[in-house]
Order: C-alpha cells, then structure tokens, then sequence
C-alpha cells in the first residue's frame, strides 16, 4: 500500500536516512524495529510529512502521496498517548468526528470506540489526569481507531507500560488490526510488541535497512546484529 524507496534524510549534516526502501503491505502489520538513533521515528514522520526526505519517493498505491488524502485515512496511537489534557476523554476520541458530524452522533462513536478498547462509559467524561497510564494508552487507542482508517501508525505501543498492560495493549492491537484489515506502521524496542502483532518486521541500523523479514524468519537468521537486538530486547 506504502512504498518508500531510497529515502535520505539528513539533519545538519549528519545523515539520519541512508537510501531506506521499504514496502508496507496492504492489510498486513508491519514492525520497525531498531536500537535508539537507528532513524526509526524520522522514517514514520517522513511518511506523515512532518519531515521532508532529501530524496527518494513516497507512494501510495502505485501513485504519489496524497499526504492530505492519506491523513484523513489515518489514525495514529502517539507515545505517551498524547491526549489533550483539558479534554474529556469522549472528546480526545472524538475529535475528529466533531468536524464532521453532530456532537451526540460523535458522542456516541466515541462511546463505541472506547467500549471496543475495554473502557467503560463513565470513563467518557472523566479529564486524561484522571486515569491511569495504561487508561490513556487505551483512550489512545480508541481514537486512533475512531474514524475507522485504513492506515494505523503506533509509536513504541507499549511505553511506560508494566508488562501486564503491555501484553493486553498488544493483543488488543492485534485484534484491532485483524478486524479492521488495516496496514499498520509500528515501531519498538518491545519484544513482546513485535511477536505479538507483526505480520512483516524491518530492522534499520544506523539509518540503513539492514534485515527484513516475517516472524518465522527470526529463528533461522545468521545476522548479528539482529540476533543481538532480539537477544537483548533493547
């Protein structure tokens, strides 16, 4: 569905990208993983257009990026869950669909979403301040799914999370993303996280696409690096 090919990107002179090409399947769940610097979220943000490659071409279906296009058939699960603090959390997960339809008929998504995300309804009217780490990431969760997107980007899912929670917000995006047929862009230091939900897994070292692969690729791979980072689950 997304297609980079031989993205460069540097920042002062420092090269961060380094003729990155990498495939997003439609439908499928694919997981970048790498150490901290690899160029991990430059690569996301140079999809989403907050960063602007200095060569190398984006498309999306064989065509272009229409980045306003794509945007609106996109949803994202920020770390940290980046909700707006003066925001109910039905608002948060609404906020979209308060452009686009009457506040009740919003109201009631939002209800939907959260409920979907195992998250009663009196949570709807409660502030983000309200609710624990593992609450937030599951209100972030509803409203990236709001909308329904045919895109989903999950940045380190599991951040801040004790291991329980980590596990349950896996599987809940491995649920969500086997319902909804969704191509999905994740991308971790967590182990669990890649196990768990990747169908496709990429590995950048030092702005280099060094190793890709599917999760039944893992155990057979002579690559040291990648053997490393899995051993380490750094």
């Amino acid at each position: 569905m997304i297609t980079l090919t031989n993205i460069h990107k540097s920042f002062g002179g420092t090269p961060v990208l380094r003729g990155v090409t990498l495939t997003l399947p439609k439908g499928k769940s694919t997981v970048v993983i790498g150490t901290s610097g690899s160029g991990k979220s430059v690569l996301m943000k140079s999809i989403l257009g907050l960063v602007t490659p200095d060569s190398g071409t984006i498309m999306q279906d064989s065509r272009p990026l229409d980045r306003a296009a794509f945007l609106n058939d996109f949803g994202m699960l920020f770390q940290g869950a980046a909700l707006f603090d003066s925001l109910p959390i039905w608002q948060n997960v609404a906020f979209r669909l308060l452009r686009q339809m009457p506040k009740s008929q919003a109201r009631t998504i939002a209800l939907e979403k959260l409920a979907r995300v195992g998250l009663e309804a009196d949570v709807a009217d409660r502030l983000p301040a309200m609710l624990s780490g593992g609450m937030q990431k599951r209100a972030g969760l509803a409203r990236a799914i709001a909308t329904d997107p045919k895109i989903l980007f999950f940045d380190e899912p599991t951040t801040g999370l004790d291991p329980i929670m980590a596990r349950a917000i896996n599987d809940l995006i491995r649920d969500l993303v086997a319902e909804t047929g969704a191509t999905t862009l994740t991308i971790t230091h967590d182990m669990t996280t890649l196990h768990t939900i990747a169908d496709h897994i990429a590995l950048l070292d030092a702005g280099t696409l060094r190793w890709q692969g599917t999760p039944a690729d893992l155990p057979g791979s002579n690559d040291t690096k990648l053997n490393a980072f899995l051993f380490s689950g750094s």
